[in-house]
């Protein structure tokens, strides 16, 4: 190596006794916001392709569903699928379960996105309940064996909460295309499609709502289970034998002693 060599470099700024050079692979701003930004977008994909998460606010689910247990929701579900009746889904009640609310800002709305994916609360305008009518269906409460019954035929319903009823309010519709009709499995606790046969929409929920299907509960450890589908649970593009019939037309109050979300 020449004189020259070791001199340029003995002599370049930061090579000097004390001084060492700059290090590449530390803190970096442009880093962090790339980083951050990656993770947001991983975070985006996730949430609108493949899952949800939410906390269950209420015991409108019981036994089935716990207050405070956290839920994974699937959005894949009804991408290649349709809506079943027996399904326990979560829905966007904006408008339809809960007043309308106003337009939120951008990064009001990026919060609450990245809430939903580390569990945020299912109650707001998020509703967690079980489709008991798909398009078509003609639901009916109750049977002279004080039973409801889809299209005419009775509904094993082993999921409802020890001692209810499967419902205390009498309904008779027949749900339009595009709906569906949802209750809560705790049926004395919960305020579903019942609560609201006298609004606008009569009780129904827009398929178009649905957030996705609930698939299993993640916490707490020991109850950590699976969410299945009941074994009678039809497809919403099923045939179905439903009819049109009057449904009630009067507003109705929420039933005393419910929760005043899902």
């Amino acid at each position: 190596m020449s004189a020259q060599s070791v001199q340029g470099e003995a002599g370049s700024p930061g090579a000097g006794p004390g001084r060492t050079a700059p290090a590449h692979g530390g803190f970096s701003a442009r880093r962090l916001l790339v980083t951050l930004v990656l993770a947001g977008l991983i975070v985006a994909l996730v949430r609108i392709f493949l899952v949800q998460t939410f906390v269950i606010p209420s015991g409108s689910m019981e036994p089935g569903l716990q207050v405070g247990d956290r839920v994974v929701v699937s959005r894949l579900d009804y991408r290649f699928g349709s809506v079943r009746r027996g399904d326990v889904v979560v829905f966007d009640g904006n408008g339809v379960f809960a007043d309308p609310q106003p337009a939120a800002s951008l990064l009001t709305r990026v919060g609450r996105d990245v809430a939903h994916v580390l569990g945020s609360p299912a109650g707001e305008t998020d509703f967690v309940k079980r489709v008991l009518g798909v398009a078509g269906d003609h639901v009916v409460c109750c049977d002279s064996d004080g039973r409801l019954t889809v299209n005419d035929q009775p509904v094993d319903e082993s999921y409802v909460y020890p001692g209810d009823a499967p419902s205390e309010t009498a309904f008779d519709v027949a749900v339009p295309a595009g709906k569906l009709w949802v209750m809560g499995d705790h049926r004395s606790s919960s305020a579903d499609s019942r609560d609201h046969l006298g609004d606008p929409g009569g009780g129904m929920v827009p398929v178009d709502r649905v957030v996705g299907r609930v698939v299993a509960v993640w916490w707490p450890w020991d109850r950590a289970t699976g969410v299945g589908r009941p074994a009678t649970s039809a497809s919403a593009s099923g045939p179905s034998r439903g009819t049109a019939v009057a449904t009630e037309t009067e507003p109705r109050a929420a039933r005393p002693g419910l929760e005043g979300l899902p």
